[in-house]
């Protein structure tokens, strides 16, 4: 594997403007390359909004192109980390050797002053988000075959996170937005190991949970409970976006085909699952195995977590490795089970009355709904470490 090299063994306070040797800090971290805020700030125009290629909840990304040519995608990120320098790129430095086919690159960081950028290789065909399910479609033909190969590559990207990196990292954050796409359409999942670099305080990493509603994992989304099962379930919500060329949620369609997951559920149980594959394909793909992505996706969503299969299984269904058996398929956990929904969790032992999880939905501009829950249970607490699961 290459090694990034550092710009220098000395960085500029960009408060004082003084130089601190920073040797120490830096010692055993050899595979991030530091930028400078200065040069991060030039290359992204002062961090312009015509240079904005995306945001979310770990920050907002910006197209910039570095010395020597070559673009990147340059993350801010939201909130300040408390970690020193050290800390912060300690963690760097295991994302830094996280290779994979499908997984995006990262180049380097910046950690000057207070500032936590982060520099990945740029993405050429921007998200699933927006080149599928996006409203305005994008030129991107999404043929069966160029569905088949982003279903099973976002499989593979997963299955290494969760099972060859160690200690295994859960994402918690699987979305169409998270799926970049290179020239060749081959995805690559972004923003692995993020949960880390963020403050308790920060949405991503404290009792409160946020993100958008259809993907997450009903333990996690009300219960606070994050394993692999939890992006497994993501995954699978995701599978049957592809293989529909939908987003999960729409509360602009009729109310029986505003869940995506819902109305895979029914469709199944009508034997009708064809229905459902994406009407822009004109019947040019391959019926059996379509079907059979939507029942894997099913798999995925089920409602006990235990009887979700694990990420290296997934590929193997997918691949035909093992065949899919319909009486392992049970009704998943539907959106609608748990919308504007009050959950009572368990009392602690230092607590005579339980707490309750809020969970509250609302839409955005496309339709979607997006889901905010709050608790202050210790099974609801979600700290740093929680993002390095060791079981299922």
């Amino acid at each position: 594997m290459s090694c990034f090299r550092f710009l220098s063994c000395n960085k500029v306070d960009s408060r004082t403007g003084s130089t601190s040797e920073v040797d120490e800090e830096i010692s055993g971290i050899h595979n991030v390359k530091l930028f400078s805020y200065k040069e991060l700030k030039a290359v992204t125009e002062d961090f312009s909004e015509a240079n904005k290629i995306g945001e979310g909840g770990f920050g907002a990304v910006y197209k910039g192109r570095l010395k020597g040519g070559k673009i990147a995608a340059i993350k801010v990120l939201s909130a300040e980390s408390r970690q020193g320098v050290k800390e912060f790129l300690t963690e760097i430095n295991v994302i830094s050797e996280i290779e994979h086919e499908n997984l995006v690159k990262l180049y380097g960081c910046c950690v000057q002053s207070n500032q936590r950028i982060l520099v990945y290789n740029y993405l050429e065909n921007n998200s699933l988000a927006q080149t599928l399910l996006g409203g305005n479609r994008s030129n991107i033909q999404f043929s069966w075959q160029t569905r088949y190969r982003i279903c099973i590559g976002v499989g593979r990207g997963l299955a290494y996170l969760h099972e060859e990196v160690q200690p295994h990292i859960v994402h918690r954050d699987i979305k169409a937005s998270n799926i970049l796409l290179d020239k060749d359409l081959t995805p690559k999942i972004s923003d692995f190991g993020l949960a880390k670099l963020i403050p308790d305080n920060a949405t991503h990493v404290s009792t409160r949970v946020a993100g958008t509603l259809g993907y997450l994992a009903p333990e996690y989304a009300i219960g606070g409970r994050l394993t692999r099962k939890a992006d497994v379930y993501s995954f699978g919500v995701l599978l049957v976006e592809i293989v529909s060329g939908r987003c999960n949620t729409n509360t602009r369609l009729p109310p029986e085909e505003q869940y995506l997951l819902e109305r895979t559920w029914e469709l199944y149980e009508r034997k009708e699952l064809v229905g459902l594959v994406d009407t822009s394909l004109n019947g040019d793909f391959d019926a059996e195995e379509a079907c059979k992505f939507l029942k894997i996706g099913l798999l995925c969503t089920q409602d006990n977590p235990k009887r979700r299969p694990s990420m290296s299984t997934v590929v193997k269904l997918l691949t035909g490795e093992i065949g899919v058996n319909d009486n392992k398929i049970s009704k998943p956990a539907l959106i609608s089970d748990f919308m504007d929904l009050k959950v009572r969790g368990p009392p602690t032992s230092a607590e005579t009355k339980s707490t309750s999880y809020n969970v509250t939905s609302s839409s955005d501009n496309r339709g979607n709904s997006t889901l905010s829950s709050s608790g202050a249970s210790t099974s609801g607490t979600m700290t740093n470490s929680a993002v390095y699961d060791q079981s299922f």
